[in-house]
């Protein structure tokens, strides 16, 4: 399908906004009856109601998903049963691709070019990869002596809560929920208060592929009530989350308050993205620099904040990005040609343009942007903005900003280009330009992030890589058989042999 502007604006016509929680089957309101206002940043206005499950709500969901745990009637099929009905789940996404890209869209002010044409393919990818590898998996037998087999076996872990962010909205809760359920645990998904519209969505449509009632729940909410309550739950035994690493420690807290519930954290960065003076094309890689920090409105936990470029390409480089930048401004979101859309809410905007302020009053200089714009449609749209003549120990350079902000600092040698890029409490990611293999691999093996990109930043994400932070960005591993583990218990059988 092309999509046009034509097209979109009739679809956003005919579309029903979701608004209830699902538990055990079926929409329901909260038991409270308690809703909070969904805004879109696109205009500021109101686009429903969405239910807001408390306590009554948690419960209700995790009993319900306890009780089909325990009934086996989704822990205890096949593999290759549940592997079709994930299958099919896919391909009712593919279905409905247009009508939750637009969900995703009005939301948070994502373009629909990136929610349509990025974050439902790579969904898509993501659940199928999941279905095929879940047949493919063998448990092991320990090489013991003759007298003894030992078995080494993996189980679902149980009832898994998964939280998941705004700025990828469907993206992310499918990065946990795919392999969540695919090793057959119970899922209840938390979306995040900003962005609750598709994952509401998705529970009919998992229910239409054929998954069994209570497996998969949704509890729209924020995160002081409903987050605090799930991972304080003591009938809950493994949380995944990903967003602030601020929250992340709260979670860990919250497990050791309860159950000692397991926990996969994916938490903030401040991506470097160094540049040698030997970089094979400058121009690829200023606008992959340009895309690494502008691209979804700087809203990326691995955006490539801090660009670390030789000193002697720096005015240059530099030029290169800021050129590229002039095609990266944002515009209507629902527009299919438009780059770049609204930031998340006006609490966020308000947070990037404080972090604007400051890297002025820290003295760094502004080279490019730093404003907030399109104030006439009402919504919250950001300049790109660059700072030049930063250094390291400032603010802007070691906070996470979550916005369209580069940081652009300066090097003399290799060994203080790496010194620069491993000075945060992060280590998600990390980009390094040049041709020299052996700089590279030296680079990638001495800088501590998670995912370390090379002649590339983020090109061509894959189900099978796995991604996830060294430091404080995370624990555990999204995507990939690593991301398996996060839901699973290893059962070791010890077998005398007579």
């Amino acid at each position: 399908m092309t999509l046009s502007y034509q097209l979109v604006k009739e679809k956003k016509l005919k579309l029903k906004f979701p608004s209830d929680l699902f538990i055990n089957g079926s929409y329901q309101k909260s038991i409270s009856e308690k809703s909070f206002d969904n805004i879109s940043p696109i205009d500021g206005k109101t686009i429903n109601q969405i239910s807001f499950a408390h306590q009554e709500d948690i419960d209700k969901a995790v009993a319900s998903a306890r009780e089909v745990f325990q009934k086996g009637y989704w822990s205890n099929m096949p593999p290759g049963q549940r592997k079709k009905i994930l299958l099919k789940f896919a391909q009712l996404i593919e279905r409905d691709r247009l009508e939750l890209s637009l969900l995703d869209t009005i939301d948070v002010g994502k373009t629909i070019s990136d929610t349509f044409n990025a974050d439902l393919p790579t969904s898509i990818d993501n659940i199928e990869w999941y279905a095929e590898i879940i047949d493919k998996l063998f448990d092991d037998i320990s090489p013991s002596s003759k007298e003894y087999m030992g078995l080494i076996t993996k189980e679902p872990i149980g009832v898994v809560a998964a939280i998941v962010p705004w700025n990828y909205p469907l993206w992310m809760a499918i990065w946990k929920i795919a392999p969540a359920l695919i090793t057959g645990n119970s899922v209840i998904l938390k979306p995040a208060e900003q962005s609750p519209m598709s994952a509401i969505k998705i529970a009919s449509l998992l229910s239409e592929a054929g998954l069994p009632n209570g497996v998969f729940s949704v509890l729209p909410g924020d995160g002081p009530t409903t987050g605090k309550q799930l991972c304080l739950h003591n009938d809950i035994d493994s949380v995944a989350f990903t967003g602030s690493g601020e929250v992340g420690k709260l979670v860990l807290q919250y497990s050791g308050q309860s159950n000692m519930k397991k926990i996969q954290l994916e938490c903030g960065g401040k991506s470097p993205n160094i540049i040698f003076a030997d970089c094979p094309d400058l121009n690829a890689a200023a606008e992959a620099s340009a895309y690494a920090i502008f691209g979804n409105q700087g809203e990326v936990c691995s955006a490539g904040s801090r660009l670390i470029v030789q000193k002697e390409i720096e005015n240059d480089f530099l030029d290169k990005v800021a050129k590229i930048s002039k095609n990266m401004q944002p515009a209507d979101p629902l527009d299919p040609n438009s780059f770049a859309g609204a930031i998340v809410n006006t609490e966020q905007l308000d947070k990037i343009n404080k972090y604007v302020n400051i890297g002025k009053e820290e003295g760094a200089n502004v080279e490019v942007g730093g404003n907030i714009t399109m104030k006439e449609t009402g919504g919250c749209y950001f300049e790109p903005t660059i700072f030049k003549n930063v250094k390291n120990s400032m603010k802007i350079a070691q906070e996470e900003i979550f916005g369209p902000v580069l940081t652009t600092l300066t090097f003399s040698n290799f060994e203080e280009a790496i010194s620069i890029a491993n000075d945060t409490e992060y280590g998600l990611a990390a980009g390094v330009w040049t041709k020299d293999i052996n700089k590279a691999i030296k680079a990638s093996r001495e800088i501590r992030a998670g995912t370390v990109y090379i002649n590339n930043y983020e090109e061509g994400v894959d189900s099978t890589i796995p991604l996830g932070g060294y430091k404080q960005s995370g624990i555990g591993r999204d995507n990939g058989y690593q991301a398996l583990e996060n839901y699973l218990q290893v059962k070791s059988t010890w077998i005398k042999i007579t």
